[in-house]
């Protein structure tokens, strides 16, 4: 068992990568999107590698792309079905002996990647309460997977499963006690899969068992999170009951106090609809500057526009609040990871979210945070207290990974 195809279903998209688990290599990758409007797109990618002893060609990818209609998942599954037809890999030559999946909310119930039968689709569908916009998608996506592979066992790995170590005290609002146990209303955590991606990719870069390190990981991109990972166990993170809790993020507030959302509601006359889309859809980094995409952010700095330059300095402001909190809780680090599309691409916000933390010996190297590398990285000096590192995330290969282990493989 090899070959792995993982989905990451949404409500109007899906994407896909298939993965040759014998060298963790990526054979081909896709988006279908625009499902149920009047026409939709698809993208499928080839990706090579040059053979031993093969000259590399210019270019080892190359990207297919057409439209057409999408109606529903079921024809999302078989336009791309066709793709690897047309543009390869061949999936008789290359069939996935298992089906990985990304599920966003697993609850309290699920801690670990589960083979996907009738009663876990059931328990997936009953927990869309708790992520309405996300658990429909995904379970729509594992119903036409298993239409199109239906030999073949499919695996569910939730984002929320990483942060089950979270003990009770990280884990519990301060809410009638009764009533939150009745609605489920406690602290989840969310992007689960790619911290512990990061936490495991960092110890194994250092050389290091991750069992013996005290980690904090930032998950910077338009949804952004931190976690402290104690001994390579989640022990606190910033999301909580649903994604908008913690970081200021690309469109989502972040901690905000509940009793505004009361001044709001009674001054301003918004109802809960409308408040669910100011917090989710028009806050964060958009809500402060007007946009949303942290490069814009920046460039507006350089332009010295006052939204841009503060919806950076409450961006860092939040960063430092939560670093100091979870060295607090960690009683100390051994290393620092950013990662995710800011994380991983943007010096100036880890030069500023480290610069207040040298009472703990953390230092920053200036030329090392900036220059243009790929892959994981020390961006610290080499008399730093702290290892900061950038450690590029991949949460597909974490889940196929996580899909391996659950068929037995």
């Amino acid at each position: 068992m090899s070959i792995v195809l993982v989905v990451n279903s949404g409500s109007s998209s899906f994407k896909y990568q298939l993965l040759d688990m014998s060298t963790e290599g990526v054979l081909a990758s896709g988006l279908v999107e625009r499902i149920g409007q009047e026409m939709g797109r698809c993208r499928h990618t080839v990706h090579r590698t040059a053979a031993e002893g093969e000259p590399a060609p210019t270019m080892l990818d190359a990207t297919y792309e057409r439209e057409l209609p999408i109606p529903d998942h079921f024809a999302g599954f078989a336009a791309m079905l066709d793709d690897f037809t047309a543009h390869g890999p061949s999936l008789d030559d290359n069939p996935p002996d298992a089906v990985g999946h990304r599920v966003v909310h697993g609850g309290a119930r699920f801690f670990e990647p589960t083979i996907i039968t009738p009663l876990v689709e059931i328990n997936i569908e009953e927990l869309e309460v708790l992520a309405p916009l996300h658990n429909p998608a995904n379970l729509a996506g594992i119903i036409a997977a298993k239409r199109a592979f239906p030999a073949v066992p499919h695996v569910a790995v939730f984002d929320t499963a990483f942060h089950q170590t979270l003990p009770a005290d990280a884990y519990t609002y301060a809410i009638d006690a009764k009533l939150a146990a009745q609605h489920r209303i406690r602290r989840y955590g969310f992007h689960g899969t790619s911290h512990k991606f990061v936490s495991e990719a960092a110890a194994a870069f250092l050389g290091h068992p991750v069992a013996e390190l005290k980690q904090i990981v930032f998950h910077l991109g338009n949804g952004a999170s931190v976690t402290a990972v104690d001994g390579g166990r989640s022990v606190e993170t910033s999301m909580g009951f649903t994604p908008l809790e913690g970081l200021v993020m690309g469109t989502r507030s972040g901690d905000v106090d509940p009793a505004a959302l009361f001044q709001l509601h009674r001054r301003a006359g918004l109802d809960v609809d409308a408040l669910d889309d100011l917090l989710n859809k028009r806050s964060g980094l958009k809500g402060l500057s007007g946009f949303s995409d942290m490069r814009d952010v920046m460039a507006g700095v350089q332009r010295g526009e006052p939204g841009a330059t503060l919806a950076f300095d409450v961006y860092v402001h939040r960063l430092r609040a939560y670093a100091g909190a979870y060295l607090a809780q960690l009683g100390g680090a051994d290393v620092i990871s950013f990662t995710a599309g800011i994380g991983e691409n943007a010096p100036e916000i880890r030069a500023a979210a480290m610069s207040t933390l040298g009472f703990v010996g953390v230092e920053v190297d200036a030329a090392r945070n900036e220059a243009p590398d790929r892959g994981i990285r020390i961006i610290s000096t080499d008399s730093s207290a702290v290892t900061v590192l950038v450690v590029p995330t991949n949460e597909e290969l974490e889940i196929a990974r996580q899909t391996l282990q659950a068929a037995g493989a």
